[in-house]
């Protein structure tokens, strides 16, 4: 008989080993503060304010840590972290910038000029417009106003009788489509071959009509390499974090199953 309580003795202490080892005791009340911890945040600290901390704030530093940390615990042991959206995304987020951090942020100068020329388009400067305008609101007779004020100019009469425009008379190296956007799309089809220093019109837009003087055009063209490395290396960096994120999803993603209500209606 003793010999089989013996027995159970052992295999139950064998049996609470093994749980203690594969299940860590969720209760433990021990809050650990490493050196390199305490030392980071001492370092963030001195550098948002400036100054080395003294012994009071370096007691008030570890004080709200430890109690970050027990808020920490005790809302994992009270289960808020669980169906919390914005905890979920934050992890996330952490795992993201974990993948992200292994990445090289020194490539080989021949992968980032490899990376130039198959991504060039995108860094192809489009053609720009310098030119002052004359407005004529839609609701004033602007076609007819300003085809007496372009009869003026071409007179060389000095004053012009024009409505103000909301973002000024002069712009300066703007692209088509930044044209666009402040007149019109239709407006854009003045500035087809347009000659320079000289006042054309009236062009309609969406607000009116307008007297144009194109005053500078700049061809499109592709910078050269050494002329964008910083932006091409930026590129290059981003579009590498965002493959390796990706990658590691796609390793991974075999080893889920996805379960929706297939009665659900949307």
């Amino acid at each position: 008989m003793r010999k089989r309580i013996v027995i159970f003795l052992i295999v139950g202490f064998l049996i609470y080993l093994i749980d203690v080892f594969l299940n860590p005791d969720e209760d433990n009340k021990d809050i650990y503060i490493s050196d390199q911890e305490l030392t980071s945040l001492i370092t963030a600290w001195k550098s948002q304010v400036g100054r080395d901390p003294t012994d009071e704030e370096i007691v008030k530093i570890i004080n709200n840590l430890v109690e970050e940390e027990i808020l920490y615990r005790e809302a994992l042991l009270l289960g808020l972290d669980k169906e919390d959206r914005i905890i979920k995304r934050r992890l996330a987020q952490k795992i993201t910038f974990l993948k992200q951090e292994t990445l090289s942020e020194n490539p080989d100068q021949e992968v980032l000029r490899q990376f130039y020329d198959a991504n060039k388009e995108k860094y192809f400067i489009k053609p720009s417009y310098s030119f002052t305008h004359l407005f004529f609101a839609k609701e004033t007779d602007s076609e007819a106003r300003s085809i007496q004020a372009l009869n003026d100019l071409l007179a060389d009469k000095k004053s012009i009788d024009s409505d103000p425009y909301l973002l000024g008379k002069n712009f300066t190296e703007k692209t088509l489509e930044e044209i666009a956007r402040n007149f019109g799309n239709n407006f854009i089809i003045a500035f087809d071959g347009m000659e320079l220093n000289k006042w054309s019109g009236p062009f309609e837009s969406s607000f009116g009509h307008h007297l144009v003087l194109l005053r500078d055009y700049q061809d499109g063209f592709y910078p050269s390499f050494n002329e964008i490395r910083d932006q091409v290396l930026s590129d290059y960096l981003t579009l590498n974090k965002e493959n390796a994120v990706n990658q590691y999803i796609n390793n991974v993603k075999s080893e889920y199953r996805i379960i929706i209500n297939p009665n659900l209606k949307f």
